[in-house]
């Protein structure tokens, strides 16, 4: 309770002191050096996507203060198209974060999932085999509902970002400096979140003798459109073709997100809005193939897939979440999910830091993570080998792949395995 005392006061109370030339002003928690721009708050998050709001709101609900530095703009992060799958974990998270009345409105509850391949159709049950449904709910939404929420209690969010460095992260006093237009920034805390993607600092501020990584490349990508027209099911279809992979998706009633398997070396101005519709229509059951709404794309674009997990995902008072620790293949939609489960971890262990005056939950933070990050990892990696052509298959594999389909439409444990997987695992305690 005395290491939140400092936090406590200056939420309540907004003071200036003058020392010299210097100004101090305190608000809200964060300590400002007007004159050299320089920040004093418990927790800095570096990255202003869906995991680093979502912290930052969470931690704001316990009266644990941080700053969120973002690279791009607020736009640009609200520009970018991605899954929304979301498990019930992360539905609860958005619960208590405030900011999940928008999403109870407007997504769409599934209980279930339509698997193809040859001529034959069948449905997980999601509902009938784990009594838990997942919520169709775009991340872009998702991250626009976090904005709200955190603008609305005035957090501190830092765009433009850049020369990002994470000093002293195995010491006692982390602290951050950068530039925004030119100007030198710093931000003194007591942990570090790494939230700032694959590409990020934080990962690679870990030293190359301390951490470990695993990848897998997958010989294919995912050839994904956007279009203003009715979703053709109004649950996802999953299709194995002997023509390559294909999903249907959805963002809402009018708007659809469909993806077929292509080449690594494929362009997206390869393929016209005919040829795209023309050959999903090939991929799919030939009963949603007959009733599907074509339409212009507003959104164009290849995503090659990948399998990636750095350890250890703690380094002293650094932590990374999301995408700064591990990637997975879009088959199964883990990406959001598992950073999702990797902020619960964080925003427990910091609170019983703070609020407990205990280490046990910061120490146990990548342990945690992991375990559940690999059984992700594990079910994106299957999923994905069941449902594409690899250019390397053999008459062989072809029937295995097959054979698996076959036990997976025909064997309840296999089914129910599959639908615990992709409802999403519990959270550890």
């Amino acid at each position: 309770m005395v290491i939140n005392f400092w936090y406590q006061l200056t939420a309540d109370l907004s003071w200036r002191i003058a020392i010299g030339c210097t100004t101090f002003a305190v608000v809200l928690g964060a300590r400002i050096d007007k004159s050299g721009g320089q920040v004093k708050t418990q927790v800095a998050i570096i990255g202003g996507g869906p995991s680093g709001l979502l912290l930052s709101q969470l931690l704001h609900t316990r009266g644990i203060d941080s700053v969120v530095l973002e690279r791009k703009t607020k736009d640009y992060v609200l520009g970018r198209i991605r899954a929304g799958v979301l498990e019930q974990g992360l539905v609860g998270l958005m619960e208590q974060a405030g900011c999940a009345d928008r999403m109870h409105a407007e997504g769409f509850v599934h209980d279930g999932t339509l698997i193809s391949y040859q001529d034959q159709t069948f449905r997980i049950d999601f509902g009938g085999h784990t009594g838990t449904p997942v919520m169709v709910y775009g991340q872009t939404e998702v991250t626009r509902d976090l904005y709200q929420v955190r603008e609305a209690a005035n957090g501190k969010i830092e765009y433009n970002v850049e020369d990002v460095i994470i000093h002293n992260a195995d010491g006692d006093r982390p602290f951050v400096t950068y530039t925004v237009a030119g100007d030198a920034r710093r931000v003194d805390c007591d942990f570090v979140a790494g939230c700032d993607g694959f590409h990020g600092v934080s990962r690679k501020t870990i030293p190359q003798d301390v951490r470990r990584e695993y990848e897998k490349v997958y010989p294919f990508g995912w050839l994904g459109i956007l279009s203003e027209t009715p979703p053709v099911n109004h649950e996802l279809i999953y299709a194995n073709s002997p023509r390559g992979f294909a999903l249907c998706s959805m963002r809402n009633e009018k708007l659809s997100r469909y993806y077929i398997q292509c080449s690594l070396d494929d362009h997206p101005e390869n393929w016209t809005d005919d040829a795209f519709w023309a050959e999903l229509r090939r991929r799919i059951p030939k009963d949603h193939a007959d009733k599907l709404v074509t339409g212009p794309s507003i959104e164009k674009s290849i995503a090659p897939l990948r399998s990636f997990v750095t350890e250890p995902m703690r380094w002293g008072r650094l932590f990374l979440c999301g995408d700064a620790a591990h990637i997975v293949p879009p088959t199964g939609a883990k990406g959001l999910n598992t950073a999702a489960s990797d902020v619960h971890y964080l925003y427990t262990a910091l609170r019983d830091f703070y609020e407990n005056a205990s280490d046990a939950g910061i120490d146990a933070y990548s342990q945690k993570a992991l375990a559940r990050v690999w059984k992700a990892e594990r079910f994106s990696w299957w999923f994905s080998s069941l449902m594409h052509r690899y250019p390397d298959q053999s008459d062989f594999d072809l029937k295995i792949q097959i054979a698996e389909l076959e036990f997976l439409k025909s064997n309840t444990a296999a089914q129910k395995a599959m639908a615990e997987n992709y409802v999403g695992l519990p959270y550890e305690r």
